[in-house]
């Protein structure tokens, strides 16, 4: 169940950044209590287990993030359902959205700042490419970059996993008359993130830990 001890730390150390409540392994009533105290931004990584919840939950004010891999596949059944999408990580997905999307969808580009190749996303030289070919479709609005840094209790290694995604947003802004935001930092180095500019945080185990 929701931890709101662990919340009001988490919000006490927030700046201007959107807190999304990773919900992956909580049930319903858990997102309930969440928006009970505020918050209302949600994210899930299936598209069975969003479906589910997002048609048993009849609250408008909730705003659904899909933070995990999508399948060209199942784009069909979810797509309208959903206000932001951060894994917008091929042209075969983006033609997917174009195709099934009524309106414009916010994205995130995913990038994979770690190197690992257990984790999707762009490579890092493919980003900038990838963000112009992208602004030619009009069910796509990219609002910015996404990224996992490498979990690990070395700092200084994640500050440079997030450097990527920083750089990467500055090398972009700079070519084009846009804004980006970043949405990156998650359970385990969420400061680390505020403390680099992000804007969009992803966490979920610590919100749901047992209260001390």
């Amino acid at each position: 169940m929701l931890n709101v001890k662990q919340l009001n730390i988490i919000k006490e150390k927030m700046d201007d950044q959107t807190l999304i409540a990773v919900t992956k392994y909580v049930d319903e009533d858990a997102i309930r209590a969440l928006a009970n105290q505020g918050v209302f931004n949600v994210g899930e990584n299936r598209v069975k287990v969003f479906l589910e919840k997002y048609n048993s939950i009849d609250d408008t004010r909730i705003i659904w993030h899909f933070i995990g891999h999508l399948q060209s596949k199942k784009v069909k059944k979810m797509i309208q359902d959903i206000d932001y999408l951060h894994s917008l990580d091929r042209m075969s997905l983006v033609k997917e959205v174009q195709k099934h999307r009524e309106k414009p969808l916010s994205c995130f580009i995913e990038v994979n700042i770690s190197g690992e190749d257990s984790k999707y996303g762009l490579s890092e030289e493919k980003v900038f490419d990838f963000y112009h070919k992208v602004k030619e479709y009009d069910k796509i609005n990219v609002i910015g970059l996404m990224g996992m840094a490498k979990h690990t209790d070395d700092n200084n290694l994640i500050r440079k996993n997030f450097q990527i995604l920083c750089d990467l947003k500055e090398q972009i802004e700079d070519s084009d008359d846009i804004k980006l935001k970043l949405s990156m930092g998650m359970s385990n180095d969420y400061q680390i993130a505020i403390d680099m500019g992000a804007s969009y945080l992803r966490i979920g185990s610590l919100l749901f830990k047992e209260e001390d």
